[in-house]
């Protein structure tokens, strides 16, 4: 994307935005050309503007109004130069795991609105690949012109930074977060035909095992949970990597792998159906779609909490007009009724953060994952 054409379509929505409200009543002032101001935007060194509408020192009209008004100004006018600009070329969704899994599942329910608040047909391209590298890789190397979205999650953007000795592409630098989509605990999910039903018991069937259970690595947040409690647990177990979850659920039902950990979402059919069972879950509360599912904290895993996110992301340098079209069509998708009704029945929690808590948010969880990785002894690869 031309970031100068961008700058002038962002320019003309303010244009646009000033006479459509200029001297109308009830607004408490009169919106102007002189009301309007542009300030270099610190987040990004391409030649963007953010856009500021200053109200008369004298106005009567509360600031909480005012600011709410500017928000839904500078979210139009976002949303207007993206669809002006993007010129009717689509923009692909990169996925970095298998179709049917969680993160695919999500964005293929976000599309359809997010295509129609932005103005652009929208694909979801699967790359799947161990621990989601190749779509990262592919996310963080594409232009930086608002046609590339990246469906990240904990695993790819957290755990990766610290698990890997050294990556293809940089899970903190190499994108800027647009908003959480959801988050979610993990389950301990096994083969229905492993004996018991507690955590204690799977613990004492992979002890009377050589080399422990064969465990089917969905992605990197599961490796890593899984990885913390076994060290917890004093046992050993055997990883093997698999390209997203949807391989790592038929691995688990077929007995290719005794265990998997792996999202309500991708186990909630299997256990009604019986071909899987649960030790637990990894989060502190339990899941409302697993409601007898119990928490490893509560059958005595002290101090075991860890979930799993996804997000969307875009490529590094991306001008901010295109970041907050992008978040506005997010949040429009994640609060329709159908969405948050999905999301719930598959045991998410939709979020909708803004891109400045999201960032806060990865930048928490490269430093909680890199402890738990280096004080487990957690090899690195």
């Amino acid at each position: 994307m031309d970031p100068a054409a961008m700058t002038a379509a962002h320019d003309k929505g303010a244009e646009d935005t000033t006479a459509a409200h200029a001297n109308k009543p009830g607004n408490g002032f009169p919106v102007s050309a002189a009301n309007i101001h542009a300030v270099d935007d610190p987040r990004s060194n391409q030649d963007t503007a953010t856009w500021h509408i200053l109200a008369p020192m004298n106005t009567t009209l509360p600031f909480r109004i005012v600011s709410a008004a500017v928000c839904a100004a500078a979210a139009l006018c976002c949303v207007t130069a993206y669809a002006q600009s993007s010129s009717g070329r689509p923009v692909r969704m990169i996925v970095g795991s298998a179709p049917a899994g969680p993160s695919d599942v999500q964005a293929r329910l976000i599309v359809p609105k997010m295509s129609d608040v932005l103005g652009v047909s929208i694909i979801v391209d699967n790359r799947p690949s161990n621990n989601a590298i190749i779509g990262m890789e592919i996310g963080s190397k594409s232009p930086p012109d608002g046609h590339t979205f990246i469906i990240g999650n904990s695993g790819t953007h957290a755990v990766n930074a610290t698990l890997y000795k050294s990556l293809p592409y940089d899970p903190v630098n190499d994108f800027i977060p647009v908003s959480q989509l959801s988050t979610t605990g993990m389950v301990v999910a096994a083969n229905a035909k492993l004996p018991g039903t507690t955590i204690q018991d799977l613990a004492a069937h992979a002890k009377t095992r050589a080399g422990g259970l064969n465990i089917a690595i969905p992605g990197a947040t599961g490796e890593l949970a899984g990885d913390a409690l076994w060290k917890q647990l004093g046992i050993k177990m055997t990883n093997i990597q698999y390209k997203g979850s949807a391989p790592s659920e038929l691995a688990v039902v077929s007995g290719e792998a005794s265990i998997s950990m792996l999202t309500p979402l991708a186990t909630q059919n299997h256990l009604q159906t019986g071909r899987m069972k649960a030790y637990g879950i990894t989060s502190s509360t339990r899941s409302p779609v697993l409601p007898d599912v119990p928490t490893l904290a509560e059958q005595g895993v002290t101090g075991y909490d860890i979930q799993y996110w996804t997000g969307l992301f875009l490529p590094a340098k991306t001008p901010d007009p295109i970041v907050r079209a992008a978040h506005k069509a997010l949040v429009a998708a994640l609060q329709t009724n159908d969405v948050k009704e999905r999301l719930r029945a598959l045991g998410l929690q939709a979020v909708g953060n803004t891109p400045e808590e999201f960032r806060a948010i990865v930048k928490r969880d490269v430093e909680k994952f890199r402890k738990i990785i280096v004080e487990s002894g957690i090899p690195r690869l």
